[in-house]
């Protein structure tokens, strides 16, 4: 903290701060480019959109069929940003950010309070900016980030009552609206996750009876009122305009294991089963239907915690060293020699139990990669803990926790030397390849790989490294800069200054990671195509998949359709809902294509080069990108 400043002074210069790296990397190009993806990032784009485009608020629906897997508070804030603001690209990410920035600013108040210091609060809220896994995963129009908000905000609301007397009522009203809003963002663990850690906390700190005693407290009457008055009434309604259609049968229990009915043409469940039963305790259990998805192995999802807080995950095993389980272990033995614990130490213990619940509760569960992010702000905020016991200690004469920095500094500065040295490497062994060279023909495919966020990336090969010289020199310099510096200030004793340093560097890294995502944006999307078909594309002309509606999902939002037609791929999101009764009827196979193609509409046909389905007459190549085309039966008007 600068001795020429004061206290409230040195916050405002934060809060500017912030609100320029958040706008920076958050709010401007970031917003605008690439294009959205295929699969989760344009579904979720286009179910805003039809809910504006069906006036209807309460079933979600993609591409013209009921969509019953997702809680909706994402796909509302989507639709009222494209209402302002038209349907884009920007105003469809617009949501996911804002939500970044109110997650920065109540980690920035969180850490300023809990640990009585305003550079503590800045810390928290800049590795959160920084952190890679907040920001690759919010470029995708996922729920997560806004589910760490609320978890945030519902412990947030908790630990200002943990040293009352009395709780607030309104702290306690206030978490029970987070844990509301968090099952509208994202089911029910929007509500497990936070109840689990402050139960958990409160048994570990105060023991049985006075848990009992506390809860009571809580105003547990009216604040379960106002959590049904606002996630109540979304529940209900679905539910009621979802009913169960026809005779699906039930679940049964034989020979040793479980059979999940599935449904057939007017025999569905409804929304109350399919929602709470199937996305729920059957995905939980890996029983649901169907399976068509995939898990991330226990090690990799543990391992990939350091990948989304790197380079801050460094400094984590001191961060979780700061938590006092050996006094919580020694209370619970019911030592007479146990202290209570101070609120510093409750405060870390909190946080503690916080990073873990959630990486426990989907290590007994299928899990994808980014199932981890709301253990993160945990987790940062531990490490915004231990920079600021270093900061103080480096004012006060060098001790443990400078030390301790100086030796993660040189583990930092080895590590981003050997990386800042392969991106060399590449940089110079690799050749830039031609403005027309399509990126697909230089990839080894890995469809296996598929299954996971970015799993396209794992395509990548030396070959195709040549087309991302610029990010790898960005990335080479920001290491080499950043983690020079950052060895050289902790040794001599500015620990503060050598962690700016570091964020520095991290921020050029995320500008790297951004253009690499913009290079590699043809592979993952199908808006090159979009722009192709898009002038000659008439109101009746039917546009037809082949393969899976997520693999190509970018057309429908681009072209403003909701009616594409599906070429063996009933299946994934579109799967269950396309079995009531008013689903439109888009699948199609051999022979209804080909009576269509051989037919006087224009048929626009998606698929992959390798993968052409045979076609009933001539077939004409209308665009080619990404290892992706269109085909049509008639020519091209150009």
């Amino acid at each position: 903290m600068s001795p020429t400043l004061s206290p409230t002074k040195v916050l405002t210069r934060n809060r500017f701060v912030l609100i320029g790296l958040w706008f920076v990397f958050y709010a401007s190009f970031a917003l605008f480019t690439p294009a959205l993806l295929d699969d989760a990032d344009s579904v979720h784009a286009e179910v805003a959109r039809e809910m504006l485009l069906r006036h209807d608020w309460t079933t979600l629906y993609a591409n013209g069929i009921r969509y019953l897997e997702k809680a909706p508070f994402l796909y509302w804030s989507m639709a009222a940003s494209m209402r302002l603001f038209g349907v884009h690209t920007f105003a469809a990410r617009l949501p996911l950010a804002f939500t970044v920035l109110a997650l920065a600013l109540v980690m920035d108040s969180f850490a300023r309070r809990a640990f009585r210091c305003t550079d503590a609060g800045f810390y928290a809220s800049v590795i959160l900016l920084s952190s890679f896994g907040i920001f690759i995963f919010t470029r995708i129009t996922i729920p997560d980030a806004m589910v760490c908000l609320w978890l945030t905000l519902a412990i947030f609301c908790y630990w200002l009552t943990d040293s009352q007397t009395e709780p607030n009522p309104s702290l306690c009203y206030g978490f029970v609206a987070c844990c509301a809003l968090g099952s509208l963002t994202k089911g029910l663990i929007g509500i497990v996750f936070p109840v689990a850690i402050v139960i958990s906390h409160l048994l570990l700190t105060r023991g049985l009876r006075a848990t009992i005693q506390r809860v009571r407290q809580f105003h547990p009457i009216v604040s379960l009122l106002i959590f049904f008055a606002i996630a109540g009434p979304w529940h209900i309604l679905i539910g009621l305009a979802n009913p169960t259609q026809g005779h699906p049968g039930s679940l049964s229990f034989t020979h040793g294991h479980w059979t999940v009915p599935e449904p057939n043409q007017g025999n569905v469940h409804g929304w109350f089963w399919f929602y709470f039963v199937n996305e729920h305790l059957l995905r939980y259990l890996n029983l649901r239907v169907p399976r068509d998805y995939d898990t991330v192995p226990l090690g990799l999802f543990w391992g990939l915690l350091l990948v989304w807080l790197m380079p801050w995950s460094a400094f984590l095993l001191n961060a979780l060293d700061q938590i006092p389980w050996r006094a919580v272990i020694a209370r619970l033995r019911r030592d007479d020699q146990a202290v209570p614990l101070t609120p510093n130490q409750s405060t870390l213990l909190l946080f503690g139990i916080w990073a873990a619940v959630p990486m426990l509760f989907f290590s007994l569960s299928t899990r994808q990669e980014y199932y981890v992010l709301p253990s993160l702000p945990a987790l940062i905020l531990l490490i915004a803990a231990w920079f600021t016991r270093e900061a103080a200690e480096a004012r006060t004469g060098p001790d443990s926790l400078v030390a301790t920095g100086q030796r993660i500094s040189v583990v930092i500065l080895v590590l981003s030397f050997i990386a800042a040295f392969a991106a060399g490497f590449l940089i110079l062994h690799t050749q830039l390849p031609s403005p027309t060279t399509d990126l697909s023909t230089l990839l080894k495919q890995n469809p296996g790989d598929y299954a996971l966020s970015f799993g396209h990336f794992l395509d990548l090969n030396v070959q195709a490294m040549g087309a991302f010289r610029t990010p790898l020199l960005i990335t080479a310099l920001a290491l080499f800069t950043g983690s020079l510096a950052n060895w050289q200030l902790r040794r001599i004793h500015r620990p503060h200054a050598a962690n700016i340093c570091l964020a520095a560097a991290t921020f050029a890294f995320l500008v790297a990671t951004h253009l690499g995502l913009q290079i590699f944006s043809p592979v993952l999307t199908s808006q090159g195509l979009v722009n192709a078909i898009a002038t000659e594309l008439k109101p009746d002309d039917v546009i037809v998949i082949h393969g899976e509606y997520e693999s190509a999902s970018t057309l429908g939002f681009y072209l403003r359709r909701d009616d594409l037609h599906i070429l063996d791929g009933r299946s994934s999101n579109l799967w269950y809902g396309s079995f009531f009764a008013d689903a439109p009827p888009i699948f199609e196979d051999a022979g209804t294509l080909g009576m269509k193609w051989s037919g006087p509409r224009r048929i626009f046909l998606w698929t992959e080069p390798e993968h052409v389905p045979m076609l009933a007459g001539n077939a004409y190549l209308i665009a080619k990108s990404g290892g992706k085309e269109i085909l049509s039966n008639q020519p091209s008007f150009h």
